[in-house]
Order: structure tokens, then C-alpha cells, then sequence
């Protein structure tokens, strides 16, 4: 689903979660030291990952993910930080290394979400910040929902993203709160992206990326072509702009 080329997953969702990493990292961040140790679980080809070194610097910034194409990028873009190849359900830290860790996009796509979040707690030192955020796929706002919904009118069968973990409101503050976080709070970030055409829109989705992408991918000819010409109809040709909001929640150790 995501053993693909760091750069197909940045012209699939990095149109979105670029922008997203800093309204995410303010949520992240909020009242930690500047000099605190940093990590990023889960940080595919560095997103949030370049935001946490703009505000902390490479050298305290922690990076894990476990597809190794993502990890060599990130890697690669930043040389001070420590990026490691690992899963968010055992993570390669001491206890109380860090003063925030923080997952986007993420826990929706962990084996165990529960305890990829106990080990972020695991990981932070008392009174540091855990955080996490997905798209309200659930609620039919994530960026990816004007696909889902095109494909499940022609295809009732198709059942999108929304039964993910994280994917409605109240879901991440309740996986938070069950890790024994206190001041647990959630919020919505909004990122907005303009398109000029449909074709600069459409194409990632052909690259296989995550569940759009495989989905988009499995289908035959004709069924993409149908699908693609739908989504054509209901977006336009361009320009347009497609919304993103995603759920938030934080919490103190």
C-alpha cells in the first residue's frame, strides 16, 4: 500500500500534508521547549518532518517509518536528524527520550493504534506533548473524499476510508485518553489546495498510493476511465479547490 517511490507519495498527498504538517505541529508543539528532543512516527518522505527541523533544528529531530524508500528520503533531506527505519508499535527509543512525539497521518494505518500511541507515551518524558492527527474521512472532508464518494455512486460496494481508526471525531481524543494522557484535546486543521487543471489533481491517484491509489489501481480500463470521467463532471476541469480537515488531538504525559 505504501512501498512505493518516496516521490509518488509526495505528488499523491503531499499537496495536502505539506501544509497540514505546520497547523499540525502548532497542536504538536504547544508548549514545549524549543531545545526539546523531537520525533516523528510514522514521517513517510519527511513532511512534518522538515517542519520539526525548521522549529527544532535536525539535530533534535527523530524521524521513524517503516517503508525503507520513505526513510531513505527523509534521510536524505535532512542529515542531522536520526532517522530510523522502525515500526510506531516498537520504537527504537529510550523511556522519556523525547519532549513531543507526533504521528500524522498516521495511527489510521498502524497494526495496533493503541499501543503505537503507548509507545509515544512510552518515549516522551513526563509533561511532554503525544499528538496525533488523520483526515475526517469519516465525515466526508479529507482530501481524498470527492473520490470516494464519486466511486461508491458508481459502485455501492465502495466503502472508502471512513472505518479507519482516527477517521471520526472523538476517535483520537478517546485513543489518548485510554493511553492515560491528561489535558486531552481535539480540534479541526483545515487545508485548502487549488488545482489548475483536473489532469494535475487526478494523476497521483494512478500512482497506487495507500487505499485511493490501490483502489484506483485495481480497477480494468474502462471502470478507471468511468471513474475518472465522473470525477471530471463533478470537479470540472479547472481551476478548482479541494478542501482537507483533519482531526487532531494532543495530550500531556
Amino acid at each position: 500500500m505504501f512501498e512505493v517511490a518516496a516521490d509518488a507519495y509526495v505528488r499523491f498527498m503531499g499537496t495536502f500534508s505539506g501544509p497540514l504538517a505546520g497547523l499540525f505541529a502548532d497542536v504538536g508543539l504547544a508548549g514545549v521547549d524549543p531545545s526539546a528532543a523531537v520525533l516523528d512516527v510514522g514521517c513517510g518522505p519527511g513532511m512534518l518532518t522538515a517542519e520539526l527541523v525548521r522549529r527544532h533544528g535536525a539535530d533534535r529531530v527523530a524521524a521513524i517509518d517503516p517503508v525503507a524508500s520513505f526513510v531513505t528520503a527523509t534521510a536524505a533531506a535532512h542529515p542531522g536528524a536520526d532517522v530510523r527505519a522502525a515500526s510506531a508499535e516498537t520504537l527504537p527509543f529510550a523511556d522519556a527520550a523525547f519532549g513531543a512525539a507526533l504521528a500524522q497521518l498516521v495511527v489510521n494505518f498502524m497494526a495496533d493504534p493503541a499501543a503505537g500511541v503507548g509507545e509515544m507515551v512510552r518515549v516522551t518524558r513526563p509533561g511532554g506533548r503525544v499528538s496525533a492527527c488523520v483526515w475526517d474521512h469519516g465525515g466526508g472532508r479529507g482530501p481524498l473524499s470527492p473520490l470516494w464518494r464519486v466511486a461508491a455512486a458508481l459502485d455501492p460496494r465502495v466503502g472508502g476510508e471512513g472505518a479507519l481508526p482516527g477517521s471520526h471525531g472523538g476517535d483520537l481524543a478517546s485513543l489518548l485518553d485510554a493511553a492515560g494522557l491528561r489535558e486531552v484535546d481535539e480540534v479541526e486543521l483545515t487545508v485548502e489546495v487549488e488545482f489548475a487543471r483536473f489532469a494535475d489533481w487526478w494523476e497521483p491517484y494512478t500512482f497506487g498510493v495507500g487505499p485511493a491509489g490501490g483502489y484506483v489501481a485495481g480497477l480494468d480500463p474502462d471502470a478507471r476511465e468511468r471513474l475518472a470521467a465522473a470525477l471530471r463532471a463533478d470537479l470540472g476541469d479547472g481551476p478548482f479547490t479541494v478542501t482537507g480537515v483533519a482531526w487532531a488531538a494532543s495530550g500531556v504525559v
